[in-house]
């Protein structure tokens, strides 16, 4: 008899453990979730620097603020040893003008940037300015990095 009553028990209290013990998991385990997320920022955190400057060139460093953003504008590279891009394919001087024109079609009001590097020649940068103007581009800009040395001036006394 005594066996009988240790199946009885055991078979209650398996009945209970099913009933009591398995009931369904509501909660998402969101660990894993974290782990991808925290991967992806970094991934992405290394990889946005990367994706901002097709040529490398070293910015001449001035005082002056950013511009607002506007549209994508059309970008002329010039390399330390004189070497022309446009946007980031490299060209030719006497093919700067024709890619230029292509590139912008009949918007030359588009604002083209001028991005050279602070070793390149002035002649050169002169020279693909001048280029630019003549084929009809009016809005030039040159593009440079902030807190170079100060022309004297305290930055709330300059004109906008």
């Amino acid at each position: 008899m005594a066996g009988s009553s240790a199946q009885g028990l055991s078979s209650g209290s398996r009945g209970r453990r099913r009933r009591g013990g398995r009931s369904r998991l509501s909660e998402i385990n969101v660990t894993p979730l974290v782990d991808v997320m925290l991967v992806l920022l970094i991934v992405f955190m290394i990889s946005a620097p990367l994706l901002t400057a097709g040529v490398p060139v070293e910015l001449p460093k001035t005082e002056a603020s950013a511009l607002n953003d506007q549209n994508e504008p059309l970008t002329v590279s010039v390399a330390a040893d004189g070497k022309l891009f446009v946007q980031d394919r490299p060209v030719l001087f006497a093919e700067l003008a024709p890619r230029m024109m292509a590139l912008s079609g009949e918007d030359q009001k588009r604002q083209v940037f001028v991005r050279a590097d602070g070793k390149a020649s002035y002649e050169t940068v002169a020279q693909v300015m001048a280029s630019l103007s003549r084929t009809g581009f009016t809005s030039i800009g040159l593009i440079t990095d902030i807190g170079g040395p100060s022309s004297g001036v305290p930055a709330d006394d300059q004109a906008p």
